[in-house]
């Protein structure tokens, strides 16, 4: 499945169907009258989050959505029938930003979460409705309330627990492989990684999400390498993860880069949280990781953990760091579904 984050639609509800202009002509009734109907309503653009999306691929193919309008009003005062709702379903964490991008417009964070995107119009008032005792053959009617219209964006921002951030190459696809159930590509070149993955971790009896982004590079800001589009996939996170490459040229310098790029991003990525770790130990002595340790202490770590994707050494003690930055329970522990363990007893047992 191809990955799309962002897409342009155009939206359009239904407009109300007419109100119909009808007067009674039956036999043996000696006096008619006005019997025209309301209209229906036009159809309403309904936003609804569900499960099993992961991206807006479908946004492509698919740009115009369209609510159909209600039906006219007839006679023997007849109301029109009501359009259906439009219902166009988006990921969790989609979402809804005006045509020029600067007003969020809808924000869906949870499964199920319906949004009354535009209203379709009322129908119109058939001409039965102007009757009294002083307009006894009205033939006024209404045409129904005309349909909202507007061009969106569409945005997605992936649901995710922690976030994996560092230069290309500093090992967060074996990182996310070695402790989630993610199967992301690596490889001995830069960015292996071109589009954000989840992963599910399961770490001493908890659950969370873990997304991985694509590598940044100095000057990603700017549009250098990917860019810092992906920065947004991980704005929801509550904890960061800051993996350096123990292997190379300069750690602190790689410190220093990435949190430059999160501060020139902005929408509070800087604040958030970060567990430095120098990644690859596998391939370094645990004396250069004390001192590169040491030095990324001086650039500005509280804390340094040393750990190996590859070999799993070190990881436990990250986990369990990033276990405190978690609420009592995530979403996807929220999601599961808790089994009671029952004894049977076979002399209580009854078919009633």
């Amino acid at each position: 499945m191809h990955f799309l984050d962002q897409a342009k639609i155009y939206l359009k509800s239904g407009a109300g169907g007419p109100g119909a202009v009808s007067f009674r002509r039956e036999k043996y009734i000696e006096y008619g009258g006005p019997d025209g109907g309301n209209g229906g309503k036009g159809g309403d653009i309904v936003f609804e989050a569900v499960a099993g999306l992961n991206t807006l691929i479908d946004f492509r193919y698919s740009q115009h959505f369209k609510a159909k309008r209600g039906n006219h009003g007839q006679g023997k005062d007849k109301t029109g029938a009501s359009a259906p709702d439009l219902v166009i379903k988006v990921p969790v964490g989609t979402q809804v930003l005006s045509e020029d991008k600067e007003e969020v417009l809808a924000d869906f964070t949870e499964v199920g979460q319906r949004v009354v995107f535009l209203e379709g119009g009322m129908g119109g008032r058939g001409n039965a409705s102007y009757k009294s005792s002083t307009n006894r053959a009205p033939r006024q009617h209404q045409p129904g309330e005309p349909s909202e219209e507007m061009w969106v964006w569409l945005r997605l921002k992936l649901l995710a627990d922690v976030g994996l951030v560092g230069l290309p190459n500093a090992g967060k696809s074996t990182f996310i492989n070695a402790v989630s159930n993610a199967r992301a590509k690596v490889g001995h070149y830069a960015f292996t990684t071109l589009i954000p993955k989840l992963g599910v971790v399961r770490h001493k009896g908890r659950e969370f999400v873990l997304a991985d982004i694509p590598g940044l590079i100095e000057g990603a800001a700017d549009g250098a390498g990917i860019g810092d589009r992906f920065l947004g996939h991980i704005e929801r996170c509550r904890v960061l993860i800051h993996l350096i490459d123990i292997a190379g040229e300069d750690p602190a310098a790689a410190m220093r880069i990435v949190r430059e790029e999160l501060e020139a991003y902005g929408a509070g990525l800087e604040d958030k949280p970060q567990l430095v770790a120098l990644n690859k130990l596998d391939l370094a002595d645990a004396e250069l990781g004390e001192a590169f340790s040491d030095e990324l202490i001086k650039a500005g770590a509280d804390k340094v953990f040393t750990v190996s994707g590859a070999t799993g050494e070190g990881i436990e003690e990250l986990l369990d760091a990033v276990l405190t930055y978690l609420p009592d329970r995530t979403a996807t522990e929220t999601n599961a579904v808790e089994v009671e363990d029952t004894e049977e007893n076979d002399d209580e047992w009854s078919p009633i």
